[in-house]
């Protein structure tokens, strides 16, 4: 077995309208709604990745043994200079509570800054040096 990529992660969230209008309005992600069954579900896509959204209490299965809001960190790459997110997210009044910070990612150096979404997940968001 070769794993090559990550095609979706889902995010269980207290409200899918706030978690919309959070990654749509700030983070510039699209939405997008699909029917499984009699189900609207929604995500929101960006690059050639989605990320589902699930309602707490209201998950689909099969999902996580424990699916919690809040309970998530993750890093989104932009190609968009770190400096120019900076001022893009203090124009929206969003609080960087970390950053700009270099780290490690997958393929080498990475410029990270750090804020939290309406759940309180942790959200990096980083360039590659």
């Amino acid at each position: 077995m070769n794993i090559d990529s990550i095609d979706h992660i889902v995010l269980t969230v207290k409200s899918i309208e706030k978690s919309l209008e959070f990654y749509v309005n700030v983070l510039n992600m699209k939405e997008i709604s699909f029917q499984t069954g009699n189900d609207k579900r929604y995500a929101l896509q960006f690059g050639n990745m989605k990320i589902n959204l699930h309602e707490t209490d209201n998950e689909f299965d099969p999902k996580a043994k424990i699916p919690t809001p809040g309970s998530e960190d993750f890093c989104l790459i932009t190609k968009t200079p770190i400096k120019e997110v900076i001022k893009e997210l203090n124009d929206k009044h969003i609080q960087i509570i970390e950053g700009p910070e270099d780290k490690h990612g997958a393929l080498g150096k990475i410029t990270s800054i750090y804020l939290r979404d309406p759940d309180k997940n942790l959200v990096e968001i980083s360039n590659y040096n």
